[in-house]
């Protein structure tokens, strides 16, 4: 049986989850903030678009909620979407960047990131335009896998939009990246908080530059 003291502490417990629940919707921003003048923007925001905006704020908030990525990461990966999103001319471009921001939100949703280290590429102490993001995923232990995108304008053809990069290294090797997309050979070089790619071949130049750590 327990005890008013016990019963007392779960309440408490309860009212505190309660509490933490409503707090964090209204802490973080809606996925789309419908009350800008963008006209594309308000675009989204018409009734055409109404299933697919509740579909993105529900995926917004449940990644913000159960991710182990830095919160930061999603948020400013949702700016950088929406600066896309205004970009856009056509109904094709909105129903493209919209399926690509889904499928990026089911991946901080569903996939253990604990082992994963996000980087934006950064110039005068913003991200990059064009905006690239490399993920380094601690495979094993001896074994590491370095992805990443460089966005491209949202009106191409669905196939050109991003610029794809694939590696495979160690960690003894972390330092000798060759991109197997482009057949890139780049150096990484880790210094805390920032990461420095640099590459001395021709036409390999659009994933060399100065990358922040989200953490």
């Amino acid at each position: 049986m327990l005890l008013k003291t016990d019963i007392k502490i779960i309440k408490n417990l309860g009212f505190a989850l309660s509490l933490s629940c409503i707090a964090a919707p209204a802490a973080f921003a809606k996925a789309v903030d419908c009350s800008s003048s963008s006209s594309a923007i308000q675009k989204f925001c018409s009734d055409t678009f109404t299933e697919q905006r509740e579909k993105l704020e529900n995926l917004y908030l449940t990644a913000a909620l159960v991710t182990d990525a830095p919160v930061r990461i999603i948020q400013d990966t949702q700016q950088i979407w929406i600066n896309r999103l205004q970009q856009c001319k056509s109904m094709d471009c909105y129903k493209q960047l919209f399926e690509m921001r889904a499928d990026d939100l089911n991946i901080f949703v569903s996939l253990n990131q604990s082992l994963t280290q996000h980087y934006l590429k950064y110039e005068d102490g913003k991200p990059a335009k064009p905006v690239v993001h490399l993920k380094i995923h601690q495979l094993t232990k001896d074994r590491i896998k370095i992805e990443g995108l460089s966005y491209r304008n949202p009106n191409n053809r669905l196939e050109t939009q991003i610029i794809p990069f694939l590696a495979y290294t160690t960690p003894a090797e972390k330092n000798e990246v060759i991109d197997n997309e482009h057949d890139c050979k780049y150096q990484f070089n880790y210094s805390k908080a920032i990461l420095s790619v640099k590459t001395s071949q021709k036409g390999c130049e659009r994933f060399s530059g100065i990358y922040r750590l989200y953490d």
